[in-house]
């Protein structure tokens, strides 16, 4: 069984990478990063600038799930009605809408976001996208400030609610799109693959305000892949040699770095016209854009987003009706994911990235079918006028298995892999692409779970099964795998093997003389 699937292996075409000259150079440092005080603080830094920006993502969505446990949320904002079991409920298009109004935002954001992030670089874009969701969350806060429901104003206070939600949609995307590609440029390329895993990881904390992200994010430094396309090869330089070598100037490393990310953003202006058709003149580009669009729709459409916004439909599927259980639950689950999703984040950039989301794909319809199953055996007994323990238990336990096997993939790869996939001169529109494309099967989704679980229950859920299976099949002939190598040595991954040979006689000649 191992021969076949060798063989079958061989025969997807995972890419080519250049000679990894600096990856042996990473590999002869033994020094641990802690024990380099200029790395160490850049390291603060980013942890606060960059990977606030998913805790702020993780805020939201933990914030608008948690409101639909409270009888007043219901009330206020669903204008007084209530549903067949005489509870206050929110009619379940406006729920939808209400909620996929984030990714709305972050839709008509893609195609301005990574044009800023090119065009005045990634802190800018970081600090523009803060800025945005500090209006957006002061306008959502007045909508929310009344305790009672009043017919006068709630249709405006809905129109406010829904606009500041568009806002932070879009904010949200400048930050994550800049955010994601500055963590991998900046940091030292033995830990690049753990950082990027744990910025998505950082979506549990979710405590970290917007406004904070924007103070904060003066402190950190400019990408040095940024600074040489703009011809600031001496800035770039300094940059280097302080994070990365620790005030070195002679440092061999910094020198095999900054001639390999000279020569790569060379090579890849001269075939680039830096423009979004730039991302389909090419059959290696074209791939690189259709493994986007699949990340940007696994990431969506893989259970999350039932989970994150519709656990109070969930739990009372599962029976659990009580506000007392939903909330001390939906605090556990939350508290899991920070746990596992660390610990996976930390762990899985050791192993090959297309393994790993195999292995994400192949849990996630396993569990979402034993879910699915035991919700329905749960509603045979509920029509019988039957309890059935056991299910009720076995719906629990699925539903916190699907944290662990959703992060191994989609969780803690994403970003890491977008920006090993994607060379600088594409990045930000290659990440946008994904952002677009994941943020359309957000919208559509949280749109669609609030209607289709109430009018089929259980069986939804069945599709999700499917399309999962889907995922894996998607993955196994389409993914390339990246892991193992330096940003610049995966730059030409799909292209003529001369664009590789180029950059590493560069950097050849560089270190040598």
């Amino acid at each position: 069984m191992a021969n076949v699937v060798n063989r079958v292996n061989a025969n997807v075409n995972v890419g080519t990478t250049a000679d990894p000259i600096v990856t042996r150079l990473v590999q002869d440092d033994k020094v641990p990063w802690y024990k380099k005080p200029n790395l160490r603080v850049m390291y603060i830094w980013v942890f606060l600038c960059c990977m606030g920006v998913e805790m702020t993502s993780g805020f939201d969505s933990q914030l608008i799930n948690t409101l639909q446990f409270s009888e007043s949320f219901q009330r206020y904002f669903g204008g007084g009605r209530v549903d067949e079991n005489g509870k206050y409920a929110i009619e379940p298009g406006l729920l939808g809408f209400v909620n996929s109004c984030y990714q709305l935002g972050s839709i008509f954001a893609v195609p301005i976001a990574p044009w800023v992030a090119q065009r005045w670089g990634r802190r800018w874009s970081i600090m523009i996208g803060s800025l945005i969701m500090v209006v957006g969350a002061l306008i959502q806060e007045r909508p929310v400030v009344p305790g009672r429901f009043r017919s006068d104003a709630y249709f405006l206070l809905v129109a406010m609610y829904i606009i500041a939600r568009i806002l932070l949609g879009m904010g949200i995307l400048f930050a994550i799109i800049s955010g994601a590609a500055l963590i991998g440029e900046l940091s030292y390329p033995k830990e690049r693959p753990v950082l990027t895993s744990l910025f998505n990881s950082s979506y549990f904390i979710g405590q970290i305000l917007a406004s904070a992200i924007a103070l904060g994010t003066t402190e950190i430094k400019k990408s040095p892949r940024y600074l040489i396309s703009h011809d600031k090869v001496d800035e770039a330089s300094n940059i280097l040699i302080k994070y990365h070598a620790e005030g070195d100037g002679e440092s061999l490393l910094v020198k095999a770095e900054i001639a390999q990310i000279r020569e790569t953003i060379k090579t890849e202006m001269e075939v680039s016209k830096q423009s979004w058709l730039d991302l389909i003149r090419q059959p290696g580009m074209r791939r690189r854009v259709y493994v986007s669009i699949f990340l940007g729709l696994f990431t969506q459409l893989s259970g999350n987003t039932l989970i994150s916004y519709y656990s109070n439909i969930l739990f009372d599927m599962m029976g659990f009706t009580s506000s007392y259980a939903k909330t001390r639950i939906n605090v556990a689950n939350a508290c899991w994911g920070l746990i596992n999703g660390t610990i996976i984040a930390l762990i899985v950039t050791r192993f090959k990235r297309r393994h790993m989301y195999m292995l994400s794909a192949t849990c996630m319809c396993l569990v979402f079918t034993a879910f699915t199953v035991s919700l329905q055996r749960l509603q045979v007994a509920d029509d019988a006028g039957m309890k059935n323990t056991a299910a009720g238990i076995s719906t629990l336990f699925w539903y916190f298995a699907h944290s662990p096997s959703y992060n191994i993939g989609n969780n803690a790869l994403t970003y890491t892999y977008l920006i090993e996939l994607w060379p600088y001169a594409q990045r930000s529109r290659g990440i946008g692409v994904q952002q677009l494309f994941g943020k359309l099967a957000g919208f559509f989704s949280t749109n669609v779970n609030s209607i289709a679980l109430n009018a089929i229950g259980w069986r939804y859920l069945a599709i999700y099964c499917g399309w999962i299976f889907f995922e894996l099949c998607i993955i196994f002939f389409l993914y390339p795998e990246t892991s193992g190598r330096t940003l610049e040595e995966l730059a030409f991954l799909f292209e003529d093997k001369e664009y590789n040979e180029r950059m590493a006689a560069a950097v050849e000649k560089n270190i040598r003389y």
